[in-house]
């Protein structure tokens, strides 16, 4: 998952903020496996129990992770697990896709650092390494992930803002807008590797807008980009066999809500 911006409203420091991220950790794997399900009240004592830690970092955890947009806060107090519609979460991608176009944009228009330049190339590189069997993996996904989330945070870099690079991975920590949130979907495709071999595309494609200070050119390719996420949401939502994708259960239960007369 990407980095995301773990600060709160009340800041810890020392062992009770690392007991807060280690909680706000296990909490967002518990809910994205189903094993706290969508509209789940959350029991602070139960946690306490369940993640052998005090309740402060529990509290600490669960606001982290309403900010993050996982929970929502109750009208009585406390919080619940959120569940998604489509829409939802196609928002959240198109948003992502939007700011990205607008990074590449900047990117190209101002001039990027040679070094990330080079950077990039060498993660792209890689990829294309990853991607040599006609067929791929468990750990063939798994280096396509890390190496897609390097260069798409590269890509972010080049702009040479910080207010871009920590508002695009605010965004990116949003629940399924990760450039690689639904990549797992296509290991049940027999056009997986095609699938992503058309992102690589993509990833060649912008680096070269960016090089040659092409803007319009970058924005446009990583606003298409973003496009292949929702493609791989659409299988996710309305696939029977993949239960077992982090936090598909959270979009099942609004969507077929959504869906009923």
């Amino acid at each position: 998952m990407n980095p995301s911006d773990l600060s709160s409203a009340h800041p810890s420091t020392g062992a009770g903020a690392s007991q807060a991220v280690r909680a706000q950790l296990r909490l967002r794997e518990m809910i994205l496996a189903g094993d706290l399900p969508g509209g789940a009240r959350i029991a602070e004592l139960a946690l306490v129990e369940r993640l052998g830690v005090s309740r402060t970092p529990i509290r600490e955890a669960l606001l982290r992770l309403e900010q993050e947009g996982l929970l929502h806060g109750l009208p009585s107090g406390g919080y619940a697990v959120r569940t998604f519609s489509e829409a939802d979460v196609a928002d959240a991608i198109e948003l992502r896709g939007t700011m990205e176009g607008l990074a590449a944009r900047l990117a190209a228009e101002r001039g990027a650092d040679a070094l990330l330049l080079v950077q990039a190339t060498q993660c792209l590189d890689a990829i294309d390494q990853v991607l040599q069997p006609q067929a791929l993996d468990d750990d063939g996904f798994a280096r396509y992930v890390a190496l897609n989330a390097q260069f798409h945070h590269l890509l972010t870099r080049m702009v040479g803002s910080d207010l871009v690079v920590r508002e695009l991975e605010r965004i990116k920590s949003l629940p399924f807008a990760s450039p690689s949130a639904f990549v797992v979907v296509q290991t049940h495709s027999n056009a997986a590797r095609d699938m992503l071999v058309i992102a690589q595309d993509h990833h060649r494609q912008v680096l070269d807008a960016i090089e040659r200070r092409e803007g319009a050119r970058a924005e446009a390719i990583m606003r298409e980009h973003s496009r292949i996420t929702r493609r791989n949401l659409l299988a996710a939502v309305q696939s029977p066999h993949l239960n077992g994708l982090p936090g598909v259960n959270l979009i099942r239960e609004r969507a077929a809500a959504v869906a009923m007369p």
